[in-house]
């Protein structure tokens, strides 16, 4: 390896790879909606049984991501990659080859162990080579291209329609396919990192440090400022466009069911695009947490064109769309800057436990709001508590983001002393 390719090439190969890696994992992810028909006709599933096969992914995650981002600051971002990659595809191969529900949920229960800690292990990897700058941009494109998995796991009953033709396995096969490529990737990137750092042309990789429930307190103010903008960022982005929209979309200002769903994937492509675009712009001037706040204001304010004004509905999936693609390229790479390397992956995966607890409950609650209004196509009126959750919990989480500005945007370009 010689000094160009490691000083120059070596992180954007690392970049290639984790993006690869990403996608592989997105696709097997969303593997089990295109196959969930087949499932019930030719395997007599129950509509809560193909629920289960992803709500099970989520289960473990609210406690073992956080061990996850220990693991990642005990033994190395290289080594978790590829450990959780292997785990991963395990998973997608029992879920392919399993001949009972039980044995494709155990499946899917395996992946979901290794999937969200290999995200956090992807995560440090770029902030290890990226350290010296263009980290959002990395983080952003890598990402990106994770989602292009998911957009193929949703087109793949076209793309590969004569598996789909042969019933519910040769998709999932095709699936556990893509878990093979995740796990060759991460698997190079693995062998390129230990030639890098057998070589001294690596990154410099944090010492590894036993944690304890005290270093949580080292992580200082504007750690905590993020963290409680990621819970209620994602709470309402996620519950809403993920679980109430296109429901919303169709009771509340009359669109019928392709077009609410075409608005609401809007959203989702144009992320695909414009987060590696926000991160770079990031990048280039230096700044992180403004761009951060602004994103966060711009979520609230959507959910009040939608709710309270005549403007189309292309105005407020427009404001959603540039949030959705603004916030996450930015609050992974400002992550990285607010706490010292050795913690990374520890921060990280806290954030994740929040995040995932606070996904859940809002579910619930809107759910049950909506339940206790009547909210219905013949009650449109009864969405208007869920709005006013939403909108709300909106509003904390931008109030919060101006304070993490204010603690750590305004000065030295978000360089906060890091402790522990």
């Amino acid at each position: 390896m010689n000094d160009k390719l490691s000083s120059r090439a070596l992180p954007w190969l690392v970049c290639a790879l984790v993006a690869a890696a990403l996608y592989g994992n997105y696709y097997v992810y969303d593997s089990i909606g295109p196959v969930a028909d087949a499932l019930q006709r030719q395997r007599g599933f129950s509509d809560t049984q193909v629920g289960l096969l992803n709500a099970i992914y989520n289960l473990p995650n609210v406690v073992l991501i956080l061990l996850g981002g220990m693991l990642v600051d005990r033994f190395g971002a290289a080594r978790v990659t590829l450990w959780t990659a292997a785990v991963c595809l395990a998973g997608a191969v029992l879920t392919a080859l399993s001949p009972d529900f039980f044995g494709m949920a155990a499946g899917r229960l395996l992946f979901g162990i290794g999937a969200e800690t290999f995200s956090i292990a992807t995560l440090a990897v770029l902030a290890q080579y990226f350290v010296g700058g263009n980290v959002a941009f990395a983080m952003g494109l890598a990402l990106s291209i994770g989602r292009l998995g998911s957009f193929s796991s949703d087109m793949s009953p076209t793309w590969f329609a004569a598996a789909y033709a042969q019933g519910w396995q040769p998709p999932l096969l095709i699936a556990a396919g893509m878990a093979a490529t995740s796990f060759g990737a991460a698997l190079l990137y693995w062998w390129l990192d230990r030639r890098a750092a057998s070589s001294g042309k690596g990154p410099a990789v944090p010492q590894a440090q036993p944690f304890v429930l005290r270093d949580l307190l080292h992580f200082g103010k504007a750690y905590w400022y993020l963290l409680t903008l990621c819970v209620l960022w994602y709470s309402v982005i996620l519950a809403f466009r993920s679980t109430f929209s296109i429901k919303y979309f169709q009771h509340v200002h009359g669109l019928d069911l392709a077009t609410a769903g075409a608005m609401n994937s809007y959203v989702f492509l144009a992320a695909v695009f414009a987060t590696p675009a926000f991160g770079w712009l990031c990048d280039r001037i230096g700044r992180y947490a403004p761009f951060l706040a602004f994103g966060a204001v711009l979520l609230p304010v959507a959910m009040a064109v939608m709710t309270l004004t005549s403007a189309s509905l292309w105005v407020s999936t427009a404001l959603i769309g540039v949030s959705f693609s603004l916030v996450p390229a930015v609050m992974w790479p400002l992550a990285s800057k607010l706490v010292a390397p050795a913690r990374f992956g520890t921060a990280i995966g806290l954030m994740w436990v929040a995040q995932n607890a606070g996904i859940g409950a809002a579910n619930l609650v809107a759910g049950w709001l909506n339940d206790r209004a009547g909210a219905s196509a013949q009650n449109p009126a009864g969405y208007e508590p869920m709005m006013l959750f939403f909108g709300l919990a909106g509003v904390v989480g931008a109030a919060f983001a101006l304070m993490l500005w204010f603690t750590a945007g305004r000065r030295a370009h978000e360089a906060v002393t890091h402790r522990g």
